[in-house]
């Protein structure tokens, strides 16, 4: 499932490159929600969620630029505007296209199969470290959930457990946007949730990971939106 946003303020606009968007995904017959909004402030409020963003330069109140500066570098954006002196500018972030109004189909195709391959790659992430003179090699998208225990590092997959010396809050920023820090002692796979109950995670396989009081509202708004783009 691809989370793909547009921003743009121009009403006719908006909806000429949603429809767009939209034949591009039924082209490439990719499973994709497409939201769409008119500012940057009402992009912000769900960046985390999108791994695709088409961002109109020129908006009210905070610009294209502003916004950007806010969102994760790890998510591809591509530069829609009338503007042409904000391409060098644009190209501070993780820009994969920078289109000029009117844009055609073929171009935005173009851009949208770089930032399609780009995420794609993200999937292939992985950890390496070493552990008694071997090499281990986890896929981030293989990672049940990850907990800390007596100074160890515990990396919990569908087949196999691994162990290493180090903090969860190095390894949490190792890892992407699937991924809820939802006690002290725990970080979990959101696509991996199969529940929840009692304070705690139901995972697919069954297990129970803590969640903090704390982070039990923040968790339900996450996995509510998780399983909201799961659907869609």
């Amino acid at each position: 499932m691809f989370n793909i946003a547009i921003c743009e303020d121009e009403p006719y606009m908006l909806e000429e490159l949603q429809r767009k968007v939209e034949k591009y995904t039924i082209f490439k017959q990719l499973s994709a929600s497409i939201r769409t909004c008119t500012s940057g402030e009402e992009l912000l409020k769900e960046r985390d969620s999108f791994d695709i963003i088409l961002l109109d330069m020129m908006l009210p109140g905070m610009n294209g630029l502003e916004a950007a500066k806010q969102i994760s570098p790890k998510i591809p954006i591509i530069f829609i505007t009338s503007y042409r002196e904000y391409a060098v500018e644009a190209f501070d972030f993780n820009t994969v296209h920078y289109l000029i109004k009117l844009v055609t189909e073929e171009r935005l195709f173009l851009a949208l199969n770089r930032a399609v391959n780009q995420t794609r790659q993200k999937d292939d992430q992985a950890l390496i470290f070493m552990k008694n003179g071997k090499t281990q090699v986890i896929y981030i998208r293989d990672i049940l959930y990850c907990e800390v225990f007596n100074h160890q590092i515990c990396i919990h997959t569908a087949l196999d457990t691994y162990e290493y010396s180090g903090t969860l809050d190095m390894l949490e920023g190792k890892l992407d946007k699937r991924f809820f820090r939802c006690h002290r002692s725990f970080v979990v796979n959101m696509s991996c949730i199969a529940g929840q109950e009692k304070g705690a995670a139901v995972l697919t396989n069954g297990e129970r990971i803590l969640i903090s009081r704390r982070r039990q509202p923040e968790f339900m708004q996450k996995l509510l939106n998780f399983l909201k783009d799961e659907v869609i």
